[in-house]
């Protein structure tokens, strides 16, 4: 055995390492049968399948411009980060964009920019920009809500996301007087620190379901008791990554701590149906949403992806009959979000967020109803100039997913629905999770928030308006076609937006039902 062993002691490092080359080549040849390439070009193969497995990340630092990637370039994600940290956001020695590309928006700004005083409460607070509507206020809810920010965190679910990324929003919309949408996974512990809270529930009723995974309206009435930080309730019907389509929640994913906040067995695949159970028609949704209304006197509102307009008809026809209805919309795009989903969902099921907000916004404002709803936009508009856009065509608040991940780390892996998210942000992994700093990334979350605002309200004042709201659609042009010709969105989309009820912005900041902890 002794020489056996002074034998090995003395093949050379490089003799080790052919021999393993060696043993990798028969395996390749002779044993394995998945792999061609391999096969066929043993060693070799196994190079090709490196440099793919890495091309995302060579491509996104090395070889795509700055304009280049999708869903978020490398000039967008820089200035979320930017402007995440208190660091200089500007750009010098011009745009690098093509401005006469297809879709490039132009903001029409005033001769006389509009002007405050030393009073206004943006003189004082240069990012103070709460929505100029009210939720809940025209069907008479008992607890209406003004949200205190203009911008917002989606529904995005403890579960898909970490504890501690969860967490870190919370705390950062509490410092940023927004509120923080739950997602469809029920209200965690983490969602509990103080923020504003939209609570949100989908087809599978998760935090508010019975034992048969119906829902439960004793459930709702007591966790809204309980939880005096939740300000409304919102229906998922859809979204903009897989409309119409269920989901499947794996028994390896369910921990103890989700099983508890969603009310589920432990060992167990946790289906989310494509349906609601509660509702199979417009006429019991209309029910539905009345019932949760009077039960908890809270604003309720439904959340959709658009796509056919008949079933909002009905809902609006519904609307006009019975004095009633949801008191938010939020569209949904289909340009997707954090949820993932299957290609030939993400992309081509639903519309993008311009053309389903623009198709469903004249739908209501047909039948004289806009006046009635806040309209929540949610689809890549974590941008002062593409918020500017949602506004002049109807919305009066923007929510937003990832660009709010970015804000706290996320670094656009691309690997969310692989519980191997490198920042920590979209994993169950711990050690993934350990390097997040909540203090730190709350603060950033918050400061994106306050730099978004007070960039808004500057292009609002520049456009000679003291309110985005005021936003009409001749106020923004958009190249159309492909002789780089531009129209303004009322011609572009063929509506003109409703004019938003404001007086002035003081008249916000003393409203008896803005939220925001102010």
């Amino acid at each position: 055995m002794s020489t056996f062993f002074e034998f090995l002691w003395r093949i050379n490092w490089w003799m080790w390492i052919l021999i393993v080359l060696i043993l990798v080549a028969l395996r390749d040849i002779f044993i394995q049968k998945k792999h061609t390439i391999s096969h066929n070009f043993p060693i070799v193969g196994h190079i090709r399948y490196l440099f793919e497995s890495i091309g995302p990340e060579i491509r996104q630092y090395f070889v795509a411009n700055n304009r280049e990637e999708l869903p978020f370039n490398r000039i967008e994600r820089g200035w979320i980060y930017a402007s995440a940290k208190k660091e200089n956001n500007y750009e010098g020695f011009g745009t690098d964009r093509d401005i006469y590309a297809h879709q490039h928006i132009f903001i029409n700004n005033a001769m006389m920019p509009y002007k405050i005083d030393k009073n206004h409460p943006n003189a004082i607070d240069k990012n103070f920009l709460p929505c100029a509507k009210v939720m809940g206020l025209y069907n008479k809810r008992k607890k209406p809500f003004r949200p205190a920010s203009v911008i917002n965190v989606s529904a995005m679910s403890f579960g898909s996301l970490s504890a501690k990324a969860v967490e870190s929003l919370n705390k950062g919309v509490k410092i940023a007087h927004a509120y923080h949408n739950t997602g469809e996974g029920g209200l965690s512990p983490y969602h509990s620190h103080g923020g504003d809270v939209i609570f949100h529930f989908g087809t599978g009723y998760f935090g508010v379901r019975d034992e048969e995974g119906n829902f439960s309206m004793d459930k709702l009435v007591k966790l809204v008791e309980k939880n005096p930080f939740i300000k409304a309730i919102e229906i998922k019907l859809s979204q903009g990554a897989k409309p119409g389509k269920g989901g499947v929640l794996p028994a390896a994913k369910i921990t103890k701590e989700i099983a508890d906040i969603r009310h589920v067995p432990l060992g167990k695949d946790v289906l989310s149906p494509p349906n609601h159970s509660a509702f199979s028609n417009v006429p019991e949704m209309m029910e539905f949403i009345e019932s949760i209304a009077e039960h908890t006197g809270l604003p309720v509102g439904i959340k959709a992806a658009i796509g056919k307009l008949d079933q909002w008809e009905e809902l609006a026809d519904l609307m006009i009959k019975t004095g009633k209805g949801p008191d938010f919309i939020t569209v949904d795009g289909g340009e997707g979000g954090t949820g993932a989903a299957p290609p030939s969902f993400a992309d081509h099921v639903s519309l993008p967020w311009v053309y389903g907000f623009s198709d469903l916004y004249k739908v209501f404002q047909r039948k004289q109803l806009t006046e009635r709803i806040v309209f929540i936009g949610s689809g890549k508009l974590g941008f002062p100039a593409k918020a500017a856009m949602a506004f002049a065509m109807g919305a009066d608040c923007i929510n937003v997913a990832r660009e709010a991940m970015m804000s706290i780390g996320c670094i656009q892996a691309q690997v969310c629905h692989t519980n191997r998210c490198p920042s920590g942000v979209a994993t169950q992994n711990k050690w993934l999770q350990s390097g997040i700093n909540i203090p730190l990334k709350s603060e950033r979350l918050a400061q994106y928030f306050k730099t978004f605002r007070k960039e808004f309200i500057e292009i609002t004042h520049a456009a000679g308006y003291e309110h985005p709201c005021q936003f009409k659609m001749k106020d923004i042009d958009v190249n159309v076609d492909d002789h780089n010709l531009s129209e303004n969105l009322n011609r572009t989309y063929m509506y003109e937006k409703t004019e938003v009820p404001f007086s002035n912005m003081n008249s916000l900041k003393t409203c008896p039902y803005l939220g925001g902890n102010y």
